[in-house]
Parts: C-alpha cells; structure tokens; sequence
C-alpha cells in the first residue's frame, strides 16, 4: 500500500483502518451499518489505549514532584503539541475545552468584554447553533449590533458576495462554518478569511463539521479562531478551539487571575478534564498509523496530515457517489445541499414529508443507524422552507464506512421511503 516519488495516490485500506476501531467488533454494532457520524465517530483505539492507562497509571494532579504526576503532565503536554503540528500550529495556540458549544460560550464572554458599544459582528444561518446563538444574545444585553449572513433558501450556499455588502469598519467579528452540518456543503475558508482581513474584521471558523474528514492546515485558511470537536474526530469528549497567539492576549483573559500569563489558561475558567485532554494524543496516533500504513518517505507533522486527508476524501467521494446517484433519482426527496459527491461532504440530509425520526426508528430495523431532527441547526431549516419539528433525515458517513454498507443503506432507503 506504499506510493513512491511521483506516483498515483494510493487508496485507502479499509480494512486496516476498521481494525483501529474496536466498535466495528462490538456485538451490537459490528454487523449495523453507522450512519450518525456526524454526531460523533466511533473511537480509534490509540484513543482507548490512552485514556484506558491515563485513568490506571496517571490519574494523580499532573506536573507534580513524583513520577506518575509528571507523566500526567507529559501526556497532556504530548497532545497539546502533536495535535498543534498536525494542524500547522504553534503549541500554545490549541485551547481544549468540554466541548465546542463550551469553548464557543467562553470566547463570547471575552468578546463581549472587548468590543467596544456599536461594534458589530456578522453570523450566518447555515450555522449550529454553538457557533450563532451565543454571538446573538450579545445583541440583547452587550450593545453590539448582529447581522445575518444569509443563506440562499433554495440551496443552502452562504454567497459570499452577501457577505461583501454587510462588511464596514463597525464589523469586528464574523462567525461562519466550513462545513454546515446539514448541507455537507464546503465553504471557501480561506477566500472568506482574505476578504475580512482586507476589511479588518476577524474570523471566527467552526470546523466540527470538517475536521472529521481531514484535520485542515489552519494557518493555510487564514483563521483567527478555529474550533471543532475531538469527539467527532476519533477521540474524546472534548472541544478544540485554535486561536492565534497575538489575538489570544488581546483578549481578556477568562480563567483565573494568577493565571492570565498562561496562554493555554487564559480560556479555560474551570479545571481541564486531565484524561480527556491526554487521550487526544491517540487522534494524532490514528492520523501517523494511517500514513505510516499507506506512504513511504519522512515528511512533517502537517505534510502527514494533509496525505492522509487526501486518502479520507478520495474514500469519502467513493463511497458518496452511488449515494447520491440513487437520491438523485428520487426526484420526491429533496435532498438539502450539492447534488455531486465531489462537491460535498459524506453528510446528506433528506428533507421528509413525515418526521424524519420516524423513518430513522424504522431504518434501525433495516440495521441502519441514522438520526433525525433538527441537528441544533434549526435556523438553516427554517431558512430553507423545512419544518423544524419534523427535521431532517440525517445520514452521515466517514471514510471507514464502507462500500457495501452504502448499498445495504440505499436498499433499505428504498425499502422505507
């Protein structure tokens, strides 16, 4: 499975990959088909492995005097710094939070403190919520003006030329996703990031509908804040926010007073989850085994992590692509997003005539597990013509999903709809 100089890109082993993930072997979900990836992946096993000897050998207060407490110290340094490499940035610019809807909440609390009266800050309604509602509320209690990029009601794409004309010298912050976690549409970050650079307002990225399908190289886009979610990434419970080193002091600071000098402190007001924030270093241990399997040749932290993200959308594309063709030909499903394999991610959503978590109760018998609802994207629903309440018909594939699972997903479809 190895390239050399110059030649074709490899493909994805499916079968090494499913091996690091001991889900696939569990009694009551090795022989289903796992269609709610989106809102969480299953766990790599260098994540178990992690947290497994974190809690036996290492759950004393880290950076201690005795041994086991400077291991604890080491492994949390360990991830802050792999996960750092792989995403192109510097150590102290990685912030680990509960979760993104956490981290979000806390940098809200900062912006709210910063911004002077009559500043404004542009959100979208393609977003989640974790990335919208907390910049909203700032317009009822903190002065700040909110305006609304809006998307377009047929299909969902945020034109950036509407973002052009909300732009002026008041705007100080924009809020958008890379990904909406309903459309699997694509947004050109780093497009959208030169754009408000030139007009001197920040960006605030959230990326927990991307990362899953490759770790992005951050300081590529462009991104000033970015945030994404390491339970959807393989691992933990936990949130990841990067945030440039120089915005991060500007910023006043959220944790303790004594340790406003701390960058990785500075956005973390109560006690990190020690075993959590270790255990992150096994998604860096999944995205080397991965490379390590399929390439030769030495390259750096971020360079590994861009081939591998090659392999994941190449698979992703794959296995995508007779999804779409089928949906494609049931002309009665609206299928929210890019028709194309291509042109998205492996996040499809079905807009119903029924409540879509009746038909996911009824794809379960099918072993088919899939979600319906709103997804906390309720306002992209609502802009779109689709009744919240009966949400969506979510199915939201990785690249360990594999081909003969799409075509057990479509027959049942069939079956069902």
């Amino acid at each position: 499975m190895h390239d050399s100089a110059g030649a074709k890109m490899v493909a994805l082993d499916p079968e090494f990959v499913r091996n690091q993930f001991p889900a696939f072997r569990q009694k009551d979900l090795r022989d289903k088909v796992f269609c709610e990836n989106a809102g969480g992946s299953y766990v790599c096993r260098y994540v178990i492995w992690r947290i497994h000897r974190y809690f036996n050998e290492r759950r004393v207060q880290p950076n201690g005097a005795y041994p086991a407490s400077q291991q604890a110290g080491a492994e949390m340094d360990e991830a802050r710094l792999r996960l750092a490499a792989h995403l192109g940035v510097a150590r102290d610019e990685v912030h680990f939070g509960p979760s993104t809807s956490a981290n979000t909440y806390v940098l809200a609390q900062a912006f709210r403190q910063w911004l002077p009266a009559g500043a404004a800050i542009v959100v979208t309604d393609q977003d989640h919520e974790a990335n919208s509602g907390v910049w909203r509320q700032m317009a009822d209690d903190a002065g700040i003006e909110i305006r609304e990029w809006k998307v377009d009601a047929d299909t969902g794409h945020l034109d950036p030329g509407a973002l052009a004309a909300l732009l002026d010298q008041r705007v100080r912050l924009v809020c958008f996703p890379h990904a909406s976690n309903i459309l699997g549409e694509v947004n050109d970050v780093a497009a959208i990031c030169r754009m408000l650079r030139s007009a001197g307002a920040l960006s605030c990225v959230d990326g927990v509908g991307y990362a899953p399908h490759g770790l992005p190289d951050i300081r590529r886009l462009g991104a000033d804040i970015y945030l994404f979610s390491t339970y959807k990434t393989y691992g933990p419970h936990q949130g990841v926010m990067v945030m440039r080193g120089e915005l991060a002091h500007r910023l006043p600071n959220q944790g303790h007073w004594f340790n406003a000098d701390d960058t990785v402190k500075r956005f973390n007001p109560a006690g990190p989850d020690h075993a959590q924030i270790a255990a992150c270093a096994g998604i860096s241990d999944y995205v080397d085994a991965i490379y390590d399997h399929h390439f030769r040749g030495g390259r750096d932290a971020r360079g590994r992590a861009d081939k591998v993200a090659e392999l994941f959308r190449q698979q992703e594309t794959a296995i995508l692509t007779p999804l779409m063709e089928y949906l494609a030909g049931r002309p009665s499903l609206r299928v929210l997003g890019p028709k194309r394999a291509d042109r998205r991610l492996p996040t499809v959503s079905v807009a119903l005539s029924e409540p879509a978590a009746q038909v996911a109760e009824r794809l379960a018998r099918h072993g088919i597990l899939a979600g319906g609802g709103d997804f906390y994207a309720r306002r992209l629903l609502q802009a779109m013509g689709v009744d919240p309440v009966r949400g969506v018909l979510r199915l939201s594939l990785l690249h360990y999903t594999l081909p003969e699972e799409v075509d057990r997903l479509i027959t049942a479809l069939d079956s069902e709809l």
